[in-house]
């Protein structure tokens, strides 16, 4: 490992976060990944959001009506994905604010570990596997 790793204020690698001792559980460091990790998704969606702005800004008209619907739609299309990415947005507020309340990285309802291989894939999670399954199952029997 280089020096840069190995420094105390280095944010620690994909490698280093999956070989962590579970005694390291939402150590600084980790919480530090997950901040940067959520930091950039957050970063990178703000400026899906403002292409989109400038997008519908530059919004240019036709005479033909095929055309225009077909425009219509894609913008319809766009504002549609935007609107997810909002509600991810928000997702990702509140992470940003479990970490710093030190709730981040454990399960809102059982108060287990959610994992670190969850939260690589899921970093925006409330809930561990199980709880989230026990969600679903009951979504299934609801019919939603």
């Amino acid at each position: 490992m280089n020096q840069i790793t190995n420094a105390p204020d280095a944010l620690l690698t994909l490698a280093e976060m999956l070989a962590a001792a579970a005694g390291d559980y939402m150590s600084a460091r980790q919480l530090a990944f997950f901040r940067a990790r959520l930091c950039q998704e957050r970063d990178t969606l703000l400026a899906a959001a403002s292409e989109t702005t400038r997008h519908l800004q530059d919004f240019v008209t036709t005479p033909d009506p095929a055309d225009r619907a077909s425009l219509e739609e894609d913008h319809t299309l766009e504002l549609r994905v935007r609107d997810r990415e909002r509600k991810q947005l928000h997702k990702i507020d509140e992470a940003l604010a479990r970490i710093e309340n030190g709730r981040y990285g454990w399960c809102e309802e059982s108060g287990d570990p959610i994992g670190i291989s969850r939260l690589l894939a899921r970093p925006t999670a409330t809930c561990c596997v199980e709880v989230q399954n026990q969600h679903e199952s009951l979504r299934k029997r609801c019919g939603e």
